[in-house]
């Protein structure tokens, strides 16, 4: 037995308990008990076990060794564990402290791998939807990540950006490689910082709207400015830089051009300053233009901003609308219909002059906007709406106008015995308008026309005259039974209202001609605007005669009457033929008077000749009765020949042949040529005359021979008509453009009844007076005056004498009188 087998075997279990660990211990225990029990001759057996012992004990030793250094590794990786369990634990920790997501890629086309709290693309929403960036994530920032995570996993290029999620959240979303691995991160941003993106976002949308706003209010027409709290101006808009012609607002500010007036920027400054909003119309130059602007300018935090509205058109349709308005209730005002408006709150807005006066209500009543129901009740309190047994059903009733869409038309018979037609219109933008026309006066007037067509038919039936009247078609709608008789047409024939070619072929035999018919047929039936008045006369068979006279009527009817006047053309006939006789005879007689005027002024003219060589004693002396014999031949031959020559002059008057010659005359040596020519009547008479006339009266422009010829006439007729002693008043005056001569005397005056012919040729009255004469004087007179354009007048009464007035136009501005007229006058009338 080997040696390490007895010393094996001679130790105890205690010592092999303690060396070996239990399990091996209690193995060798047993190997020695073993031992003992064998015998030598199992010495080699034993010997082999106990190699295999020994082997066994190395291979323990070693193993304990080994065991002892894993146990050693285990306490270090169990370290290691434990280090990396805290590291996971606060690895955990920290990516639970926030909300994020890591979505990790091994290689490119690997598996995403998701770790992390996938609520953060939303709410019950699984970690594969996180790479849908389109379904969490704003368009604009998902093409954007997209594009970020190919290029990392691509060429590795790492990336972190801001993206906004659609529930307006902001996501940090992180791209970087570890490891061989792509690691896209995605956190929620909260916090300030959050709070600093939304804010930057809305800024960035503000700034966005603003220059959205700032294009959008250059577009606008009206003028924009902002001020700030100095008034300066900061910015306005492409209306404003164009109403103040500025090229730009630097421009506008640099040159301090404004577009409203300094009392009306103080204005707005003091609103301004009270915290109040500034508005009002104001005028100002827009462009170069006067225009009225509506402004309105608000304060702000920093200043102010307005606006200007150019309102000079409408404030031109509304003064012109305005104007209408007025014109319209002008018009309204003027009509007899009485008009009341009321809106659709029932409350009178509006009624004419003809309302108030209608219904005899205040004004004042009026013009507090009573309501509809007010305005009846006030009425039937004063009695003065159709009597109603049931008022409120009534006035319901007629209330109803406001709800209906249709125009109505009712009659109110009233207490005092007038008759109304209410029109009732609804207005468009509610309410209605009243219409009352009072209608009893066309009642009335209806009634009496009735009457009257009732009298005019009697009336027309008890003329003798026959009246007819055809309408516009041409048939008959009238006639009295003088028309009917007169024409003999049967009753039943009329009753039929004919044709007027019906007529007329009735009437044609008592009347054959053709032109007065046709004449009649086109003045009843001819077209409308070619209708004329017609009288014509008709010659019946009967011997009588008949005129006939078509007049158009207003309605465009035809009235024919026909008159018979068989017994004044009778008496025409023979006044006709009277007139043509007496004619004929004035004819002869003028003539007559003519030939023998011519015929006797001839052999006067030889004894007024002679008269005067015998007067002159050329041809011998003569004694005293001779010479006075003389005188008077040669007065009463000079009297003789005035009156031829008046004669003459009446002549060439009545045939138009006498023709004045105009010259300056002058008037007061006129006046003394013509008294010249009397001077012996006037002495015989022992008369006096008396000139009252200015010095400087001057002249005018007359036929010089026919006004000496004038006043010698009216002193010539004043002298016969006055007594011995009296006076001859022969005055001359300018007034206006006009010339006067009055001859004024004291004797016996005009009867009425004379005073009415003394103009009359060949009227003479001598009136108790020894004056004699053809009458002619006064007649010639007048027709000389009256061949100058003047006119006369004679004032005469019994007793108070007579005044003669003469007025002749002066045509020209007179100078004082150069006598060329007073020296042509010279000569005595008597002796022309």
């Amino acid at each position: 037995m080997p040696l390490s087998l007895v010393l094996l075997a001679g130790t105890s279990k205690a010592a092999l308990a303690s060396t070996l660990n239990l399990p091996f211990a209690e193995e060798a225990s047993d190997l020695i008990g073993f031992l003992h029990g064998l015998d030598l001759h199992n010495a080699v057996y034993f010997g082999l076990f106990m190699g295999l012992l020994a082997f066994s004990t190395t291979t323990a030793m070693l193993l304990m060794r080994e065991q002892k250094r894993s146990a050693r590794m285990e306490r270090t990786l169990r370290n290691e564990i434990a280090a990396l369990r805290g590291a996971d634990d606060l690895a955990a920790l920290l990516m639970g402290s926030e909300r994020q997501l890591l979505v990790s890629w091994n290689g490119r086309d690997g598996e995403p791998r998701f770790q992390g709290d996938p609520s953060i693309i939303g709410e019950n929403a699984p970690a594969q939807r996180a790479l849908a960036f389109g379904t969490w994530l704003s368009a604009a920032d998902a093409a954007s990540v997209e594009s970020a995570l190919e290029q990392l996993k691509d060429r590795g290029q790492a990336f972190r950006l801001t993206a906004r999620g659609l529930g307006n959240r902001f996501i940090d979303v992180e791209g970087r490689t570890i490891g061989g691995r792509a690691i896209l991160r995605l956190r929620d941003v909260t916090g300030d910082r959050a709070e600093l993106l939304r804010t930057q976002a809305n800024l960035a949308t503000a700034r966005s709207d603003l220059r959205s706003m700032t294009m959008l209010l250059d577009d606008v027409a009206y003028p924009l400015w902002i001020r700030d709290m100095e008034d300066r101006l900061l910015w306005a808009n492409q209306a404003y830089l164009r109403s103040v012609e500025a090229r730009d607002l630097d421009d506008a500010i640099n040159r301090s051009l404004e577009l409203l007036s300094a009392p009306t920027r103080e204005e707005a400054r003091r609103s301004r300053q009270a915290g109040a909003t500034f508005s009002g119309r104001v005028t100002a130059v827009v462009a170069g233009h006067r225009a009225v602007l509506d402004v309105i300018e608000r304060p702000t935090a920093g200043g102010c901003a307005g606006i200007a509205v150019d309102v000079s058109e409408l404030e031109a349709v509304r003064t012109d609308l305005q104007r209408q308005m007025d014109a319209h209730v002008r018009t309204l005002d003027q009509l007899p219909t009485a008009v009341a408006i009321f809106d659709g709150s029932q409350n009178l807005i509006f009624s004419n002059a003809a309302y108030q006066q209608l219904w005899g209500l205040d004004a004042a009543f009026l013009a507090s906007r009573p309501t509809d129901s007010e305005v009846l009740d006030r009425l039937r309190a004063a009695r003065k709406l159709p009597e109603q047994a049931d008022f409120r059903a009534w006035k319901a009733d007629f209330l109803q106008g406001y709800r209906s869409v249709e125009q109505q038309q009712i009659w109110w018979h009233l207490p005092d015995r007038r008759t109304l037609r209410v029109v009732i219109n609804p207005n468009p933008q509610g309410g209605v308008t009243y219409l009352f026309d009072d209608v009893s006066e066309r009642f009335e007037l209806a009634s009496q026309v009735h009457s009257l067509t009732r009298v005019q038919s009697e009336t027309l039936d008890t003329l003798k005259e026959g009246v007819a009247v055809f309408g516009s078609d041409g048939r008959l709608k009238l006639h009295n039974r003088a028309f009917a008789d007169m024409w003999n047409l049967s009753s039943e024939m009329t009753a039929e209202n004919p044709h007027i070619d019906t007529i007329i072929r009735a009437c044609r035999p008592m009347a054959p001609q053709d032109e007065p018919w046709i004449d009649i047929r086109g003045a009843v039936a001819g077209l409308a605007d070619m209708r004329m008045g017609l009288s014509c006369r008709i010659e019946r068979q009967d011997g009588s005669s008949l005129d006939c006279t078509a007049q158009p009527l207003p309605d465009g009817a035809t009235l024919l009457s026909f008159t018979d006047v068989t017994a004044s053309v009778n008496v025409e006939r023979a006044l006709t033929e009277r007139n043509e006789a007496l004619e004929r005879a004035s004819r002869l007689r003028d003539e007559f008077v003519h030939h023998v005027s011519y015929e006797l002024r001839s052999p006067l003219t030889n004894i007024i000749g002679f008269t005067q060589l015998l007067g002159d004693e050329t041809v011998g002396a003569l004694n005293p009765r001779q010479r006075d014999y003389a005188d008077h031949i040669m007065r009463s031959s000079a009297s003789l020949l005035a009156i031829l020559n008046d004669i003459l002059d009446l002549a060439s008057i009545d045939t138009g042949s006498l023709e004045l010659t105009p010259e300056i005359v002058d008037i007061r040596s006129t006046i003394e040529a013509a008294m010249r020519g009397l001077e012996d009547r006037l002495a015989e008479s022992a008369l006096k005359v008396v000139i009252d006339a200015p010095d400087d009266i001057g002249t005018f422009v007359a036929d010089g021979k026919r006004v000496r010829q004038i006043l010698f006439n009216l002193l010539s007729n004043a002298v016969g008509f006055s007594s011995p002693g009296q006076t001859i008043t022969v005055s001359a005056r300018k007034r206006g453009g006009e010339v006067i001569f009055e001859v004024k005397d004291q004797g016996l005056g005009i009867p009425a009844e004379i005073k009415a012919r003394i103009f009359e040729r060949f009227e003479s009255h001598t009136l108790g007076t020894r004056h004699r004469g053809v009458g002619l004087g006064l007649s010639i007179v007048r027709s000389f005056v009256e061949l100058h354009g003047g006119r006369i007048d004679v004032a005469s009464a019994p007793g108070m004498g007579t005044t003669v007035t003469c007025i002749f136009p002066n045509e020209r501005h007179e100078t004082p009188s150069d006598g060329r007229s007073g020296q042509s006058a010279l000569t005595p009338i008597a002796a022309e």
